[in-house]
Order: structure tokens, then C-alpha cells, then sequence
């Protein structure tokens, strides 16, 4: 806003003085004219002001009312409207957590029954290895028995065959089966009877 400086707003306001004196018609109020153009003016103004205020003004009254009314309807309208989608995203938002949560026990439900069924599976196969362990365990012992009581008659019948060749006479028997078990048992051979 632009401010005037204070001379010329005195200057304003004395203006008419001597605007008077140099004759202005318009504010010659010594003029019948003049006065009766004032009467004239003030009582159009009157009647202006009361048509305005007895028909204008509440015309212009009812419109702003009820463009207010509107506006709070609208408003009212939108509240409710928020709110019913409040209650719509809560419900969503319920609803999602509820299959969450279904989902993980499912989740849940399907890893211990996998678990389960492996653990069952685990243990069947545990079984069947260790008999098929036991099986080979005593598959070994007896190639073991077989192989040892083979060494030990070979064994006996080498000696035998190289005592009788190197002295020329028979060995005796009892001596060389006493000679291989010492020898056998001295290696950590040691013979399983089966």
C-alpha cells in the first residue's frame, strides 16, 4: 500500500476552502441547485438503502445460507465417507493379518509334518542300514573265520611240506599245528572258531 506524506493529505482536506473561493459550481452550497441536487442525492440513497435492505440483502442472506448448508453437507458427506473407508482399510487390514497368521501355522503345519515324514523316512533308513551293517559285520566275520582257518591249514601243510623236504622225514603233526598257532598269535592273528 502506498502512504501519502501528511502535507498532502492536509492539503486535501483544506481544498475545498478555496476552491470556493475561486467558484466551483459544485460546491457552491449557497446555490438552491446545489442544495436541492444534495436533498435529491440523500433521498435516492435512502431509498437505495432500504431496497437493499428489505429485498436485496436477505436474497444475498438466503444464498449465503445456503451455500453454507451445502458446504456442511458436502463436509458431513466426506466424514461419513472417510470414515466408512477407515472401517473399509481396517477390515482389509484384519483380514490380511488373519491369512498372515493362517498362512504361517499352514506354513508351520506343512514343515512339521515334513519333519515327521523325514524323521519316519530317517529312521527306516537307519534301520535298514544298520541290519545291512550287522549283515556285512558278520559276512566279514565269516570270510574272516574262513580266510583264518584256511591260513592255518596251509600254514600247517607248508611247514610240513618243508620239514619233510629240508630233514627227510615226516614232521609230527601236533608239534606243527602248536608251532603255526604260536606264530599266528604272535602276528595278532588270532583264530575265531565259528
Amino acid at each position: 500500500m502506498r502512504r501519502f506524506p501528511a502535507s498532502l493529505v492536509l492539503l486535501a482536506l483544506l481544498a475545498p476552502v478555496p476552491a470556493l473561493a475561486n467558484g466551483m459550481p459544485q460546491l457552491a452550497f449557497n446555490n438552491p441547485l446545489t442544495l436541492d441536487q444534495v436533498w435529491w442525492g440523500a433521498g435516492i440513497f435512502v431509498v437505495f438503502l432500504l431496497l437493499a435492505w428489505k429485498w436485496g440483502l436477505p436474497r444475498v442472506a438466503t444464498v449465503l445460507e445456503d451455500r453454507a448448508a451445502h458446504i456442511a453437507a458436502d463436509l458431513d458427506a466426506a466424514r461419513a465417507a472417510k470414515a466408512t473407508a477407515d472401517a473399509a482399510a481396517a477390515e482389509v487390514t484384519a483380514a490380511i493379518a488373519a491369512a498372515r497368521s493362517e498362512a504361517q501355522t499352514a506354513i508351520s503345519a506343512a514343515v512339521e509334518a515334513a519333519k515327521a515324514d523325514e524323521a519316519t523316512r530317517s529312521a527306516a533308513l537307519n534301520a535298514r542300514l544298520e541290519a545291512q551293517l550287522a549283515q556285512a559285520e558278520q559276512q566279514i566275520s565269516a570270510a574272516r573265520a574262513a580266510a583264518l582257518g584256511a591260513l592255518r591249514q596251509v600254514a600247517g601243510e607248508t611247514a610240513a611240506t618243508v620239514v619233510a623236504r629240508l630233514t627227510g622225514a615226516p614232521a609230527p603233526p601236533g608239534r606243527i599245528d602248536q608251532e603255526v598257532a604260536a606264530a599266528l598269535a604272535a602276528r595278532g592273528i588270532v583264530e575265531s572258531h565259528a
